[in-house]
């Protein structure tokens, strides 16, 4: 059972820019949330984007691991202008998770196509892919509901 050893590499470079380019993304719409939510959210992207440095960071351990080359590119930072309109208005929060849920989705399917190519030829990378799936997997679930609009209380 062999592993490809270049393309294991080149998939956890583009998984490292991937999640590099979540940090930088992720710490932009921090600083364009406007308004009385604005604490929580922020918090809450400051967060992914912590976590997504962490993300990086292993998939270098894991590049080096390979005795590749870790990449020195970032990722993708196609710029949608949907949640900018106007800093006197809030930025659209829905807008920010539409763009953080397409992002998410790209990272997800860079792990599949990790966890496909390792699959019976290294327990560690199919464990990190799996690993980060169930993460990423979560994360975008986390997204969805909070793009749901909250369902109308009934008076009692």
């Amino acid at each position: 059972m062999n592993l490809d050893k270049d393309k294991a590499v080149a998939l956890l470079n583009q998984i490292m820019e991937l999640e590099l380019a979540g940090v930088v993304r992720y710490t932009h719409y921090s600083l364009m949330v406007y308004g009385y939510g604005r604490i929580p959210i922020v918090e809450w992207l400051n967060k992914q984007a912590e976590e997504g440095l962490l993300h990086a960071r292993k998939a270098g351990e894991l590049v080096t691991l390979l005795e590749g080359h870790p990449s020195l590119a970032i990722g993708p930072l196609l710029e949608t202008h949907q949640h900018d309109n106007s800093l006197v208005c809030s930025a659209p929060v829905g807008d920010i998770l539409r763009e953080s849920l397409a992002h998410e989705n790209e990272a997800l399917k860079a792990y599949y196509q990790l966890l496909e190519l390792a699959q019976g030829k290294s327990v560690v990378l199919e464990e990190y892919a799996r690993g980060l799936i169930v993460e990423e997997e979560l994360h975008a679930d986390a997204i969805r509901k909070m793009l749901q609009q909250p369902c109308a209380t009934e008076k009692l």
